[in-house]
């Protein structure tokens, strides 16, 4: 991704924004620079829990929690005044038991509610101050 002013001398672009990188890639340097960075720290549970009551099983991913939370602080930074319950919608699907129909479950809020306090401790995300 080329963010330079081009060679024509145009010095009125502006730097690139979470809005003008493909979410991928984003995510993924994201997640690696969390992991180097040693601020956030996994819970030790974090490889037996779900993601979702709709999930039979833990993510394969050794580094799901990274992931996650660089996704996460994309979302929040994206569409702003996200809170636990409206993560939990964005991470929630279908939840298929066997031959009846499927219903849309929420994802696990205590997977959410733990990164989200470590990114306001890193001051990555903050909470919203109402002005009523």
């Amino acid at each position: 991704l080329d963010i330079s002013p081009s060679s024509q001398g145009d010095k009125t672009r502006k730097m690139a924004t979470v809005k003008d990188v493909p979410a991928q890639p984003f995510i993924k340097a994201l997640a690696a620079h969390f992991k180097e960075g040693g601020q956030m720290e996994i819970p030790d549970y974090a490889e037996y829990i779900k993601t979702a009551p709709f999930k039979e099983l833990s993510p394969y991913d050794p580094d799901w929690y990274y992931v996650r939370a660089a996704s996460i602080a994309r979302k929040v930074y994206l569409f702003g005044g996200m809170g636990v319950g409206g993560l939990a919608k964005v991470y929630g699907g279908r939840s298929q038991k066997g031959t009846r129909r499927g219903h849309f479950k929420r994802a696990s809020r205590g997977v959410l509610r733990h990164i989200l306090r470590q990114l306001s401790e890193m001051k990555i995300v903050c909470k919203k101050v109402d002005t009523k």
